[in-house]
């Protein structure tokens, strides 16, 4: 009907055809149909329509062109939107199966299959096959039939007309297919170029440190730049490639209106062709293109998108993955204790080369027991801790724990009954406590609030999609297996843990550096002031007043910079830290008002003046850039150039060379770095500027900055700053180590030691835990085994950070924790195997197991499930 409009436009209302008998009005909206001769003839009519004049006729017919134009952008956008959703959604799915797929990951493939990769082809790879899914039938649907319409409009216009646009589209849709088939071998090669290069940067990024050792920095600049070389030269081919496709398209696409306006012009001169059929064919064909090239798109996309889910099918191949059937048979499973007979039969694990490790190796071993497996220097020993933990699969044999086979236990009883502490530990972003109860975290056990709304929409979307309808803000935590009753009693039983396995020290100092909460932390919080007074009477009392100097109001301290003594506070916003105080512009204008900024300035000259000086010639990392924190050794150049201007231009300085300027005093403090740039009378104006900066800051509503208040805590400061109310001094030797001492004593006096060490459980251990040391990472990983209360717990090599005498005590830890469960251990030697109750050593691919006489006393251990639990013995 759209396309018919602008023939009745240009026939029926502007050349007049309706009025042609004499008439004045013609009918606009009639609406019926014409019977055929075999029915009868005749006419029905539905609605008689409206008698309109000549302008009233064109402009009803224009109305009604335009809200044709308004109904189809409509469908469009329904269709838009909805195939949006449905490719949204079948996203969703196919990214959390494949999340899922990477959970079935073998040990094996684990170890063969680059994680950056893998990252890459869920977040990347797929989304252009998630975007296909809405096109992959609506869009030929819906083109085709817009094609088919137009081209079927124009050929009842005009036959030969319609054959003509009918035989260009026959070649365009044989010759552009056949011409974009090179582009699919090149998309698939720089898909896989691509890939490769995420690869390898991650690699370069997790070893970047041996890169800096061996000075091979220009070397792996190189060997990138010659892989981005090759994704140029792929991204070129395609480019040329994709475009000379594209002009061969356009011209076909222009050749049919040369025909039309030729032989349609021709035919309208003959008088076959009425000027009205041939704007409404010309018209048509503007609906014709768009559609076909369309369509074209989509062949060409729905090839290429083929292409990237076979290399992703490829990728998450099925040889990859564990077997379901262990998670099918969970529900049969009753999640029983691992006791009984641990028997291995016939035990085979050959390595890369085809040597045998195991070779029909056979054990029988009553569980619960303590096992020492000892190592000859070989894989033997590691082989078979992880054969035993179900890290490793690819063994010939069986492994039996009573009557269940070892390898077909479901994936939820291994991870509920056995736990695994390997060499290189593994931990996640978050804080120590994240990662201590990441084993508590297997299944919700209580909801939380939410919208009724948004938690039925929540759940319909994830059903819709295949997703977990568990909120993640649910209660997940375990608290009964651990033996806690709530989150507290959790955190108390974790410090514990963490004191007895040597992390007691590390936890406190963690604690002091944190952040402290008062709505989590209530009693902490409310004790800290009083904790304050009392550390402040100690300095007092025992003649170390002069260690600290305290935060006072009407008072500059000496021990803290300039910054901090104008702010007094703590930043909380960015644009209040560091270099950015120089910036702000409510800040200048305090000190502005205040009358410091020329005088603030000309220090900064001076600073620059002085640091340039001892700093010229010194490479970069040298101790003084550490010592006079002011400039950095990159930033050396600019403030030279900076006074070699102000030099030039007489003493002039641009705004931005101001405000460089600005922020170097702002970091100075008298006490360190003894320029002599401060006498008590700047001293004076820089308190007094201290009341305009916070009058300022309180007017305009900025909560940039947390003020110092000694009658309260500031949650912005660590806890550390927030006991101290003040500065250790410069002056005095060894101050900070005789302030630690005075504040641990008070700390336990006021018997805040556990709160302190519960709010170290905050700390943050960084990406795969690089922000604690080698043994920290391995006493958290240790304690996380321990929380969980495992039936089995396999050590492989967890203790190596740890010297001798250290590992002694640890092992000698484990061995008290787990006398009701089975603790299976390697050791380097047998040194340390005296305890244990069974002795495994390797010989030939052969093992020699030798056990240990159990004292009367333990000849009889109970059941797992009624045995005394770790935190109880902690406790």
């Amino acid at each position: 009907m759209s396309l018919d409009l602008p023939r009745q436009i240009v026939n029926q209302a502007i050349q007049g055809e309706a009025f042609m008998q004499g008439n004045l009005t013609a009918p606009f909206l009639r609406i019926g149909f014409d019977l055929p001769e075999w029915l009868g003839g005749g006419s029905v009519r539905i609605f008689e329509g409206f008698e309109l004049g000549r302008v009233g006729l064109l402009l009803g017919l224009s109305c009604l062109f335009l809200a044709f134009v308004v109904i189809n952008g409509l469908f469009k956008y329904w269709i838009n939107v909805s195939k949006g959703v449905l490719g949204e959604r079948m996203l969703r799915r196919m990214r959390f199966d494949l999340f899922a797929m990477v959970l079935r990951f073998t040990p094996d493939a684990l170890r063969n299959v680059k994680s950056s990769e893998t990252a890459t082809i869920i977040k990347d790879e797929v989304e252009p096959i998630g975007g296909f899914i809405g096109d992959a039938f609506i869009t030929p649907i819906f083109l085709g039939m817009q094609a088919t319409t137009a081209l079927f409009f124009i050929m009842v216009q005009n036959i030969w007309l319609g054959l003509m646009a009918l035989a260009v589209i026959a070649v365009q849709f044989t010759i552009i297919p056949r011409l974009r088939r090179e582009l699919l071998r090149l998309g698939k090669q720089r898909q896989l170029a691509s890939r490769q290069f995420a690869g390898r940067i991650a690699e370069v990024l997790d070893g970047v440190e041996v890169v800096h050792v061996h000075n091979a920095a220009d070397w792996e600049k190189a060997e990138i730049g010659h892989r981005l070389y090759k994704l140029f030269d792929i991204r070129l081919r395609i480019y040329n490639r994709k475009f000379i496709v594209k002009f061969i398209n356009n011209f076909l696409a222009q050749l049919t209106p040369f025909f039309f306006y030729a032989i349609g012009g021709y035919f309208a001169l003959r008088g076959t062709l009425n000027i009205g059929q041939l704007v409404a064919v010309i018209n048509a064909y503007r609906e014709l293109p768009p559609p076909l090239k369309e369509l074209i798109d989509w062949d060409q996309q729905r090839l290429d998108v083929q292409v990237k889910y076979d290399q992703v099918t490829q990728h998450f191949a099925e040889e990859r993955l564990a077997p379901l059937a262990a998670a099918r048979e969970a529900a049969e499973d009753k999640d029983r204790p691992l006791t009984g007979p641990l028997v291995g039969d016939d035990i085979r694990v050959s390595d890369s080369h085809g040597g045998m490790i195991l070779e029909g190796a056979s054990f029988s071993i009553d569980l619960p027991a303590r096992v020492a497996v000892i190592s000859n220097g070989g894989a033997a020993a590691s082989t078979l801790a992880r054969i035993v933990a179900r890290r490793q699969q690819g063994f010939g044999g069986q492994v039996r724990i009573g009557d269940r086979d070892l390898m077909r236990l479901p994936a939820s009883v291994v991870g509920r009954r056995i736990a695994y502490a390997g060499i290189d530990p593994i931990l996640f972003p978050g804080s120590i406590r994240d990662n201590l109860i990441y084993g508590l975290r297997s299944k919700p056990l209580g909801r939380t609030e939410e919208d009724q709304r948004e938690a039925e929409r929540r759940i319909r979307e994830a059903l819709r999609t295949g997703n977990p309808i568990e909120n993640i803000a649910d209660q997940w935590i375990d608290y009964e297996r651990v033996g806690a009753r709530d989150e507290q009693d959790l955190d108390r039983i974790l410090v514990d843990l963490l004191n007895r396995i040597g992390m007691s020290e590390e936890i406190y100092l963690f604690g002091l550096a944190a952040r402290i909460d008062p709505d989590r932390y209530p009693a902490l919080a409310e004790r800290l002031v009083e904790a304050r007074q009392r550390l402040h009477e100690t300095f007092q009392s025992n003649d170390m007043a002069d260690l600290v100097e305290p935060f006072d109001a009407e008072r500059y301290n000496d021990q803290a910079t300039i910054a901090e003594n104008l702010l007094f506070g703590v930043p909380v916003a960015e644009e209040f830290m560091g270099r950015n105080l120089a910036q702000n512009t409510q800040f200048r204008s305090a000190i502005d008002r205040a009358k410091l900024t020329d005088d603030l300035v000309r220090m900064g000259l001076q600073i620059a003046e002085t640091m340039t000086e001892i700093f010229e010639g010194l490479p970069p990392g040298h101790s003084l850039f550490e010592q006079f924190s002011f400039i950095g050794a990159d930033e050396l150049t600019d403030f030279q150039v900076i006074l070699r201007r102000h030099a030039k231009e007489n003493g002039d300085l641009r705004r931005e060379d101001r405000i460089r300027l600005l922020s170097l005093p702002l970091a100075y403090i008298e006490a360190r770095h003894r320029l002599a740039l401060l006498d008590d009378e700047l001293k004076s104006r820089l308190v007094e500027a201290r009341r305009i900066v916070r009058a300022t800051l309180d007017k305009t509503g900025t909560a940039g900055v947390e003020f110092y208040d000694p009658d309260r805590i500031c949650a912005a400061a660590p806890l550390r700053d927030n006991l101290l109310f003040g500065r250790v001094s410069y002056r005095v030797a060894n101050a900070r180590a005789r302030v630690a001492e005075a504040m641990a004593a008070v700390i336990h006096d006021l018997g805040l030691l556990e709160d302190v060490k519960r709010l170290g459980l905050d700390h943050q251990v960084g990406t795969a835990g690089r922000l604690l040391s080698a043994r920290e990472r391995a006493s958290v990983n240790l304690v996380r085994c321990l929380v969980k209360k495992p039936d089995f717990l396999v050590i492989d090599g967890a203790l190596a950070p740890f010297d001798e005498a250290r590992s002694q005590q640890m092992t000698e830890l484990l061995l008290e924790l787990f006398r009701q469960q089975s603790l299976f251990m390697v050791l380097p030697n047998d040194r340390q195997a005296g305890p244990f109750d069974v002795q495994m050593r390797f010989r030939d691919g052969q093992i020699i197991t030798d056990k240990a006489a159990k004292p009367a006393s333990q000849a009889n251990r109970p059941d797992t499930q009624a045995a005394r639990p770790i935190a109880g013995e902690v406790a």
